[in-house]
């Protein structure tokens, strides 16, 4: 079954290898964390702030190619995980047919957040890499890299 969800954090470090994007159901409290690279969650917190570059990043460049070809980004799909590496897909609208197009998570957030795209998650896969989010009072998140303070070379989008 897939699950609507949405972004509810950006953590970007950028003296650390890993970028993390947590992904929250919208009608529950599981949320996880997805490791992500730095050139991605810049494109993301780029695209969710809505900040126009000076000339068309890779994820404009997809999404310019599905407009042309007359084609619509539908949703996004992480259906998969896979010995701790998320497999998502594009799903697209072409005339009424369907098409899954595989894709990074990371991609595939990036080009869909601009749109306000929806997300699914497979309920198997929050199972498998989910944990309750905490409550707002006094909770912390045991997911990596959520426990440590940010110092100014960090940048966290919520």
């Amino acid at each position: 079954m897939l699950v609507p969800v949405n972004i509810s954090r950006l953590l970007i470090r950028e003296m650390a290898d890993s970028q993390f994007v947590t992904l929250q159901e919208i009608e529950g409290s599981r949320s996880f964390p997805i490791a992500i690279g730095l050139n991605e969650a810049f494109a993301i917190e780029r695209r969710m702030s809505g900040a126009v570059p000076p000339r068309p990043q890779t994820h404009d460049l997809l999404e310019s190619v599905i407009s042309s070809m007359g084609a619509t980004l539908v949703r996004i799909e992480i259906h998969d995980l896979d010995s701790g590496t998320f497999h998502a897909r594009l799903i697209l609208d072409q005339d009424g047919r369907t098409f899954a197009v595989d894709s990074r998570p990371s991609d595939a957030l990036a080009l869909g957040v601009a749109s306000d795209t929806p997300i699914f998650v497979e309920d198997s896969v929050i199972e498998e890499a989910g944990h309750v989010a905490p409550d707002e009072i006094g909770g912390t998140s045991d997911s990596p890299g959520f426990d440590e303070d940010l110092d100014e070379d960090d940048s966290e989008f919520q």
